[in-house]
């Protein structure tokens, strides 16, 4: 078991895109089998969570809805995004095991299978952001060409959280529930209801702790993407801490894959 094996796991997972590709779509057809409006319930379902959380915070805090909606809005579809990852990332292999004992693949297909998915999930929902641009227009100028790199950086990071989280929580099956719970604390410590220009105007005091958000990761990703999409400023020392988070994350799962790759399906 080496680096060298555990690369091209990733490597070999990659070239089989055919097989990954129609496994992610077919997990999305299988889910909204029999349901008239079928994938438009992901977009629907989004929406009307934003809408709510948009309206009922920005009275809440006062701030003008045409600058709230929309960072609720983004904040939203990129937290699907990533919490996904997460949460079904942990089970990933453990919701795959007819296959991996069966399908001579590599381990690698069942992470690129869920990140595609979600993915796809992430793609119906940026519906919404068309929709509020349309109705909130607002000058976006080149800067909204940094929606490409700061979506390939957090496609490149599910990979990772994927495939990380994945083999740990195969092996220890406390994990999954573990990051559950985390995740939905992360939600609530992660500006994407509030804003941290709000806190930060409120008082010297409460401003400085506001800063603390910025201890968190995912407050990162999110600004890479979101700054772009709304017409915000992007300092870019965002994309200096995510592009670090990468490097490490991926490490993390290639150390991983090289010494419980051949165990996973003994785990399962």
């Amino acid at each position: 078991m080496t680096f060298g094996a555990a690369w091209n796991d990733i490597v070999r997972g990659f070239k089989q895109h055919e097989l990954w590709l129609q496994l992610g779509w077919q997990d999305i057809k299988q889910r909204y089998r029999r349901s008239v409006l079928g994938p438009l319930w992901i977009t629907i379902a989004t929406g009307v969570m934003a809408l709510a959380l948009g309206l009922l915070y920005s009275v809440l805090f006062k701030i003008p809805i045409a600058e709230f909606l929309p960072h609720v809005t983004v904040g939203l579809i990129i937290w699907n995004f990533i919490s996904g990852c997460i949460k079904e990332g942990s089970d990933i292999f453990i919701d795959n095991e007819g296959l991996i004992k069966q399908l001579p693949s590599a381990l690698s297909v069942h992470v690129y299978r869920l990140v595609w998915k979600q993915a796809l999930f992430l793609a119906h929902n940026l519906v919404i952001w068309v929709i509020l641009m349309m109705i909130f227009p607002r000058p976006l100028g080149w800067d909204v060409l940094l929606i490409i790199p700061a979506m390939f950086l957090l496609v490149i990071n599910g990979v990772w959280v994927v495939m990380f989280f994945g083999i740990i929580a195969t092996r220890y099956r406390d994990v999954s529930p573990l990051l559950e719970a985390g995740t939905q604390l992360l939600f609530y410590v992660t500006p994407i209801v509030w804003m941290t220009s709000t806190l930060q105007s409120q008082s010297a005091e409460i401003g400085n702790r506001a800063r603390l958000a910025e201890l968190n990761p995912l407050y990162h990703y999110l600004e890479i993407v979101r700054a772009p999409m709304v017409g915000a400023d992007l300092p870019a020392y965002h994309w200096w801490i995510v592009l670090a988070f990468t490097f490490v994350g991926l490490g993390l799962a290639l150390l991983a894959m090289k010494q419980w790759r051949f165990r996973v399906s003994y785990w399962v």
